[in-house]
């Protein structure tokens, strides 16, 4: 078996869950391949190289690769698909932009957002909001799947791989790639955080996030939030967490005025530890918490702050 990881990184470091990926690819066989497609990528190479379990690192280093543009990665990974059995990357807006393409080019199905692995042709992802995890099995040639990266523990330890050159495939030309804006915070980003504070609809308006800001602040955690909370205009839509926000497994998730609604429960209930603070002793958020709170969020808050 010949596993591909495509590496989402910043051309001088990996992202969080590439090293999720290749642990699970590791569970498929022991030769992984990681590809490191960018610009000047010689730092994200080398970090990937040292990753335990990882056998070689593949380098296409060109100009129109700075910015992973969904026809030109997918390009450059079916160019080489062939000498693979298996091509994972991680279930983040890296991966989710440009996999799909890549199964459509070779005529397959892709194996989506996958939390565990049965066999080398047998895996489990869930569906229903998370309610039902499904086994499915492919007898695709090359298998492409997406790895929801709080779904395995990240590779650690020492690696020392050999690093090696692939062509790049010509620019296509289809997309051009004008410009981001990036979020800067001084807290830890969401899906990388070991603790996240969230507020819902309970925090009442965006002004009184202060209170989750300064608990969070004692915490060293990031700031998150569910989808009523965004669609009320609480917060911007970066804080979303949830089944169509961001996908988190920390350590500690304490949920503020969180009444647990089933898209929100699907983006954080892998968490180790899960605090919820609810007035309403009926809220389903309690159905997943280790410990909880009902209590008035506005006296609870404030009070643990201060504690700390």
């Amino acid at each position: 078996m010949a596993i591909l990881v495509i590496a989402e990184h910043d051309n001088k470091q990996l992202k969080t869950g590439t090293t999720n990926t290749i642990a699970a690819a590791t569970k498929l066989g022991a030769d992984v391949s990681v590809l490191v497609a960018g610009h000047q990528c010689a730092d994200a190479a080398a970090a990937a190289a040292k990753v335990p379990g990882v056998t070689k690192v593949l380098v296409a280093d060109a100009a129109h690769y700075a910015v992973p543009i969904a026809e030109n990665m997918s390009a450059l990974v079916v160019s080489i698909a062939d000498k693979f059995t298996h091509i994972l990357a991680p279930a983040t807006g890296f991966g989710k932009n440009f996999m799909p393409r890549v199964a459509a080019l070779l005529d397959v199905a892709q194996i989506s957002d996958i939390v565990g692995i049965e066999s080398v042709d047998t895996f489990v992802r869930p569906i229903y909001a998370g309610n039902v995890l499904a086994t499915v099995q492919s007898k695709d040639k090359i298998k492409v799947i997406t790895v929801r990266i709080t779904g395995f523990d990240p590779a650690e330890g020492a690696g020392s791989a050999a690093t090696e050159n692939v062509a790049a495939v010509a620019d296509s030309g289809l997309t051009q790639f004008k410009g981001q804006e990036v979020t800067k915070s001084a807290r830890p980003e969401l899906t990388a955080a070991r603790v996240i504070v969230s507020g819902g609809r309970g925090m009442g308006n965006g002004e009184n996030f202060k209170l989750l800001e300064a608990l969070a602040d004692k915490l060293g955690a990031a700031v998150g939030a569910s989808r009523a909370a965004v669609d009320s205009g609480f917060v911007t839509n970066d804080y979303q967490v949830g089944q169509t926000g961001k996908i988190v497994a920390p350590e500690l998730y304490i949920a503020v005025g969180i009444s647990g609604a089933i898209q929100h429960l699907a983006g954080m209930k892998d968490s180790k530890v899960i605090v919820a603070i609810n007035k309403d002793a009926e809220a389903p958020i309690f159905s997943v918490a280790n410990y909880w709170l009902v209590d008035d969020l506005f006296k609870a808050v404030p009070e643990m702050t201060a504690a700390l």
